[in-house]
């Protein structure tokens, strides 16, 4: 059995919109899951909008993700170019191809026609929906004016029917008088969508089309176009759709769409691809994979015909999931995505990394909330919080401080062990209790009330560290 060859292939034309993703994520697990091949391709045939920076947003978000592909820009393959514009001459052979055999045409009419058509039906019956008349359908070359610029056009068949078996949506059926000869190519020589994904599905062995159900209605056209070309088209699955709250198409006004934004807030890619696999597939009531998981699982049987509407709590509680766990997020790529994110200190030490994570991971939703809870181990000094700061650092409690100090610079051995006792020694002899002298000293040393052990903290930030910082706290009294 010949291994799939799945495709994802977006438009260069703005952000990696998180609808694409799940597109994308479902064809991805299939080819890892069947061992079969994952192309990425480029559409970039809308010149005003599409550009080279798009494309690197697509291909820097695709990574970051995690869904590497098998073949496509920066890859190469057997079967590139993999972007359309470069592919320009190939959709021209196809479509004279559909012309010399009569499966398609060349048609002169002037948008000025057209418009003039459609004026005209809107005047006799303002419903009625236009539809090209037709007018160069069954004109040959001898017909063909010089020097004119001209379309290509697919000659429907106007009876009978285009139907296929749906992965998702099982057996569908369109007549096919209800489609009308649609543009194949245009004057300049860029093909259409449903033109140009099919040449490239054919000539690049693509074997499964699985996109969003709103591609539901190009599929009879892309049949039709696969029959003209007599060729044998691919399995074709449609996903239900991510939809907003009040069943409206997913948006801005939504909340973020976009991977980038996600991505700037810290949210772990895989609790994000994680929420976006529920949206059209499920294992029983299981709700936490990892991505090793979801390959072993994933299967085109368990997908739904549901809608399904975004929530934005239910992707946090997701990704949560992953902060906190170590066997879905090991600490080695907890440290990777983390420490960019305190990189503008300077040198990020590992090592102290490392030390407080088991403080972070249970309390941190996102990268983003887990760098400030640990940006005062390598900023120059903390930042306080302002309740925290006017609780124990403005009042009586900080007066604390300034012996403190002067014990801790006596300590030998500036390590945890060390300082607590000495610290519980000198407090127990002045009638303090642990907390008094404990809550003012972690807001000096880290701007909030919770953080690692106290003596932890000492010990991590370093003997100079820790007296520079209790000393500038006890200033601001």
């Amino acid at each position: 059995m010949t291994k799939p060859r799945v495709r994802f292939a977006p438009s260069p034309t703005g952000y990696l919109h998180i609808g694409g993703v799940r597109t994308a994520l479902f064809n991805w697990l299939w080819a890892r899951k069947t061992g079969g091949t994952f192309v990425l391709r480029i559409e970039d045939t809308d010149q005003e909008r599409s550009t080279v920076e798009n494309e690197q947003v697509i291909l820097r978000e695709m990574r970051w993700l995690g869904l590497e592909w098998d073949e496509g820009p920066e890859m190469g393959g057997a079967f590139g170019p993999y972007r359309q514009m470069e592919r320009l001459d190939l959709y021209r052979e196809f479509a004279d191809k559909l012309v010399g055999s009569g499966a398609a045409y060349r048609c002169y009419a002037t948008k000025e026609e057209l418009d003039a058509a459609r004026e005209a039906l809107k005047q006799a019956d303002p419903k009625a929906q236009f539809r090209y008349p037709g007018w160069w359908r069954d004109k040959g070359p001898k017909d063909w004016p010089a020097d004119r610029p001209y379309v290509v056009r697919l000659k429907t068949p106007q009876s009978g029917h285009t139907g296929w078996r749906d992965l998702v949506f099982g057996d569908q059926r369109v007549p096919n008088d209800t489609i009308q000869d649609v543009v194949l190519v245009r004057s300049d020589g860029v093909p259409l969508y449903n033109f140009g994904c099919v040449v490239d599905d054919i000539t690049m062995g693509i074997t499964l089309v699985a996109r969003g159900r709103d591609h539901m209605i190009n599929t009879p056209i892309q049949l039709l176009v696969y029959e003209a070309l007599g060729a044998t088209p691919p399995e074709f699955g449609h996903l239900p759709m991510m939809l907003g709250k009040s069943g409206e198409k997913l948006s801005k006004r939504h909340g973020a769409v976009s991977v980038g934004e996600y991505r700037e807030q810290g949210v772990p890619p895989v609790g994000l691809l994680n929420y976006l696999v529920r949206f059209g597939w499920s294992f029983g009531d299981q709700e936490v994979f990892a991505m090793a998981d979801l390959i072993d699982k994933f299967d085109w049987s368990r997908t739904s015909r549901a809608d399904g509407k975004f929530d934005a709590a239910k992707l946090t509680a997701i990704a949560f999931e992953h902060m906190k766990s170590a066997e879905l997020i090991d600490n080695d790529a907890y440290v990777a995505s983390l420490a960019p994110r305190l990189a503008r200190h300077g040198h990020v030490d590992e090592r102290k990394l490392r030390a407080v994570l088991p403080t972070v991971r249970p309390r941190a939703r996102t990268f983003a909330e887990a760098a400030e809870s640990v940006d005062w181990l390598f900023a120059a000094m903390p930042t306080f919080d302002e309740k925290a700061k006017e609780k124990f650092l403005l009042g009586e409690k900080a007066a604390v401080l300034a012996p403190l100090r002067d014990l801790l610079a006596t300590v030998v051995a500036f390590e945890a062990p060390a300082l607590e006792a000495t610290v519980k020694a000198w407090a127990e002899e002045r009638g303090y209790g642990l907390g008094d002298v404990a809550q003012p000293a972690r807001v000096a040393l880290t701007g909030r009330t919770f953080s690692p052990g106290l003596f932890e903290v000492m010990e991590l930030l370093g003997r100079e560290v820790t007296l520079a910082r209790i000393d500038a706290a006890s200033r601001l009294r």
